[in-house]
């Protein structure tokens, strides 16, 4: 399919396009379920007060919000998923609205039922699994909401917290309004002498120009615009990290990152050995910044020269059938029931692979506990795109297996493990390839392909974190926020994790201002520690074969049928320790000296 023509969808062959009609025939099987979810939504209201009068009770609720959020994850998932297809249909947008509203109704009307299980004492509750057998299916789901059980208020404090939601969002929406809608950045030349605004959108596509002159213009132009409401951005940032900080302390918790940790059962320890490897490791880091020096030919390396290739155009042209056999090739280490399934997610229609007119752009995995596993790609024949679809796979896998062995409680993982297995698949497809290429060129762009995975990922994403950790605890300590105290702390993390081979000019003091994520309270490290532990996992995979495969299938079975740091151990991932981040910076230290040679 030719990459400059998109086609309608109705064009596309049948082949090329997911099967939703496995979920539903028509639009009327959909709004049956849809009414049917309303009434079942309208009558478990019934156990407002009465969730843990008793042991039967108890059960039935637990079963009965199954069943409710089951059927509707089906008409969310279907709808969002046949909206996506073409953005323009109306029906369809009609559909994913319902979706939606129907989703909050049900969260609304389900709302009680925590509340209620935490006025429960706990002998009462481990009485009343030894009455009812079935109860013990429920019993981690139920340990996890009695874990928290300290940091839950009585119900009139938390109402008036819950009512706070949207004072506590302005920080978050003041930041977004400012740096989406109303900051407006210079224009400058491009390549080829034309006038070009500065975008969000690209940004670092310029950043990626061949013309030094043209990522100088841009990087300067955007940090000095964000410098001109350093202030302000300053302000709104300060005020969510307090926001964070008193949530935390009326929850008795003692620090906003223990309390962010702690909704998935994470130790600070993960945290803090996260930093500590990665300061043990930067020596590898700053040997990389000295080849990408020497491969751009400056004398200076400067923080605009990061995002350039440094290897020469190289045409990955690979059209869509030969991606999937080179995948396939990729992945076999992980096992004939591994490779059963991607064969049949080749097969059976899960992916959704060319783009449309009026498709939604991007790709994700997707569907419900009851359907197939989704692929939403818009596939041109680029080398970035066979490993979107080795990632998406990845993540699709994960939830087939964890659906097909965990009861619907469990049919889910948390974000902490979400990028696993998506990037054990990358992995493997990249040892793959490099050990396939012959031509010296080909071999150097993915060897810096992986490098700059690195790169951004685990180093810049832990440097982030570490920002994070730094400004929280100054606020928590009773220091004053001000974006000179903001942007000094920045810039010597830059200093700290690029070395001596890179000027840390200037202008990238103010790139705290326009992270989003530093809104999302201790977020980022889990990028970081998910892309360790799928580098870690994929090459014991390599070099160990079946007995690393068979741990890691039980750790794809297992959802969140126990916390997250306990499943990654059943892979043979231990994230309390150190050892998962410093093995992936091993390989990160091999591939450079692999670079070196052949630079």
């Amino acid at each position: 399919m030719s990459k400059k023509e998109i086609l309608e969808r109705k064009d596309i062959p049948e082949k090329y396009k997911w099967d939703l009609e496995s979920m539903y025939g028509s639009i009327e099987e959909w709004e049956k379920d849809y009414y049917m979810a309303k009434e079942m939504a309208k009558e478990f209201e019934a156990y407002r007060g009465k969730v843990v009068s008793s042991s039967e009770t108890l059960f039935k609720a637990l079963e009965d919000m199954g069943k409710l959020f089951r059927l509707v994850e089906n008409l969310y998932a279907y709808a969002h998923m046949k909206l996506d297809e073409d953005t323009r249909v109306g029906k369809s947008q009609e559909l994913s609205d319902k979706g939606l509203s129907l989703y909050v109704e049900v969260k609304e009307k389900t709302s009680f039922v925590t509340p209620e299980i935490l006025t429960l004492e706990i002998s009462t509750l481990e009485r009343f699994m030894e009455e009812k057998e079935e109860l013990k299916l429920y019993k981690h789901y139920l340990d996890n909401i009695m874990r928290q059980k300290d940091h839950i208020l009585s119900a009139r404090e938390e109402s008036i917290l819950a009512q706070m939601g949207e004072v506590a969002s302005a920080p978050e929406k003041i930041f977004s309004m400012l740096n989406d809608a109303d900051l407006k950045f210079p224009t400058i030349k491009d390549e080829e002498g034309n006038d070009v605004e500065i975008t969000h959108g690209n940004f670092i596509p310029l950043m990626e120009s061949k013309d030094r002159e043209v990522r100088k213009n841009a990087f300067k132009a955007l940090y000095n615009t964000y410098k001109g409401f350093k202030n302000t951005f300053a302000a709104s940032l300060n005020g969510d990290l307090k926001k964070n900080i008193f949530f935390a302390k009326i929850r008795n918790y003692k620090s906003s990152r223990e309390a962010s940790l702690d909704r998935n059962n994470i130790s600070l320890s993960v945290y803090d050995n996260l930093i500590n490897s990665i300061h043990k490791n930067l020596d590898s880091m700053y040997k990389y910044m000295a080849i990408r020096k020497r491969a751009l030919k400056v004398d200076e390396l400067h923080m605009y020269d990061l995002y350039t290739p440094i290897v020469k155009d190289v045409d990955f042209n690979i059209p869509y059938e030969e991606a999937v056999e080179i995948i396939k090739k990729a992945l076999k280490p992980l096992g004939e029931e591994y490779m059963a399934i991607v064969e049949d997610g080749f097969s059976s229609r899960w992916i959704d692979v060319f783009e449309n007119r009026g498709k939604r752009s991007g790709a994700y995995s997707s569907g419900s506990y009851d359907s197939k596993p989704f692929i939403l790609l818009n596939y041109h024949n680029t080398l970035d795109n066979v490993f979107t679809i080795a990632h998406e796979m990845g993540h699709s896998i994960h939830s087939y297996l964890t659906r097909k062995n965990q009861p619907f409680v469990y049919g889910d993982y948390s974000i902490f493990l979400a990028e696993v297995a998506s990037t054990v698949n990358e992995a493997l497809l990249l040892d793959y390839m490099l050990k396939n290429v012959e031509e010296k060129n080909e071999k150097l762009y993915l060897l810096n392909h992986y490098l700059e995975s690195f790169r951004t990922t685990v180093f810049r994403q832990t440097m982030f974190a570490e920002f994070e950790k730094i400004i929280n605890e100054y606020l928590e300590s009773g220091g004053a926020l001000t974006a000179d105290y903001l942007c000094e702390t920045y810039k010597k993390l830059n200093e700290l994790y690029y070395g001596p081979e890179v000027v840390i000019d200037e202008e990238i003091a103010m790139e705290w201002a326009r992270i989003p994520h530093f809104y999302y309270n201790y977020y980022v490290y889990q990028y970081a520690t998910g892309y360790s532990a799928a580098v870690h996992l994929s090459q014991k995979i390599l070099e160990e074969g079946k007995p690393a495969v068979e741990k890691y299938l039980t750790f794809l079975k297992s959802g969140s049928s126990d916390y997250p740091l306990n499943v990654l151990k059943l892979a043979g991932v231990d994230m309390t320790t150190e050892g998962p981040v410093d093995n992936a910076m091993k390989l990160f230290s091999q591939l450079v000296d692999e670079m070196d040679k052949l630079i």
